[in-house]
């Protein structure tokens, strides 16, 4: 069996230790197709893994990254041949499964999509599980009946990964988009992502009281905590939040009255184990929908070496937008 380079977390005395090396493919778990990785991404929970910040590691050795886009190298599943390029989100790889911060990945087919037509991998992973995840938020609010001309949209974390691909997506859907950041230097980014306004987080972070003045029709919410509570409190008759993340904790210190008074809906958004027709969908619509040059603008790219300080600076809320990995 072969080698290839990998960013690997071992336990130790002091808890976890990180470090770019040699990985034997005969240490890969199992699965039924074998990718060779062109390309990953750095993410949040990619983060707090390399980091150890979160206990999201749960086992070790473990290869961080839990996307990865590239080419089928061998495969017993019925859906993929070799030379097919496939793309990956979730799934527990990264966590509980060797992840995508290496050279090759060896993972179960039903985990994989196919890369969409028209799209790169590089693409795919600039869109990474942060834009699948904005997608799922979108599909989510549309089921339920929100439309653009319920009112104004707002994004919270508009900077971060998320938040900037939900700017994107739903400016192309026809929404009023309002961007909630902490850094008022990223006003002219978010702005040219589809942003008309920006909105200071400290208006949302402070506690609320159980209802205020009804602002946004819809809201895409990564923080989590106070902020989500302010913004549940902000949204009018009738519409809806999707919650996908919990950067700033995983607390809610909520009251029920915008659900019996308002009508307002807080919607769910799992990325991870989210079934495959809905993967799919989400894809389909990125690949039609998503301005190509808006997720240029908001991308940049690093080598294997480099992911190991980008988990440290996404941590410190020094990327915006997405990174992505070039593998091989």
């Amino acid at each position: 069996m072969s080698t290839f380079r990998a960013v690997v977390i071992e336990k130790n005395v002091q808890g976890q230790a990180v470090s770019l090396k040699d990985f034997d493919e005969s240490d890969l778990m199992d699965g039924d197709v074998t990718v060779r990785v062109t390309h990953s991404t750095v993410n949040y929970k990619d983060g707090l893994a390399i980091t150890g910040m979160a206990p999201v590691v749960r086992r070790f050795p473990m290869i961080p990254g839990i996307d990865c886009a590239g080419v089928v190298e061998a495969s017993s599943h019925a859906d993929f041949r070799v030379g097919d390029q496939v793309v990956l989100n979730g799934w527990g790889t990264g966590e509980s499964h060797l992840g995508s911060f290496a050279e090759r990945a060896r993972v179960p087919g039903e985990w994989l999509v196919p890369l969409p037509a028209g799209m790169t991998c590089a693409q795919a992973m600039a869109v990474g599980t942060a834009g699948y995840t904005a997608m799922l938020a979108l599909l989510a609010l549309e089921r339920h009946g929100c439309s653009p001309s319920d009112g104004p949209a707002l994004v919270t974390g508009a900077s971060g990964g998320v938040g900037s691909m939900s700017i994107a997506m739903l400016a192309k859907a026809g929404w009023r988009v309002v961007a909630s950041t902490g850094r008022a230097a990223e006003s002219s980014y978010l702005k040219e992502l589809g942003a008309v306004e920006i909105l200071d987080r400290t208006e949302l972070s402070r506690p609320s009281r159980p209802l205020e003045k009804e602002r946004w029709a819809v809201g895409i919410d990564s923080i989590g905590s106070t902020t989500l509570a302010s913004l549940l409190a902000q949204i009018r008759y009738g519409g809806a939040v999707a919650a996908c993340g919990l950067a700033g904790g995983m607390d809610l210190p909520a009251s029920v009255a915008p659900f019996i008074l308002r009508n307002v809906a807080l919607l769910g958004i799992d990325s991870v184990n989210a079934r495959k027709a809905l993967r799919l969908q989400a894809w389909d619509r990125i690949a039609r929908d998503l301005d190509r040059d808006k997720l240029s603008a908001m991308t940049r790219s690093i080598t294997l070496a480099e992911v190991i300080p980008a988990a440290d600076d996404i941590l410190a809320g020094k990327i915006r937008g997405r990174v992505v990995v070039e593998i091989g």
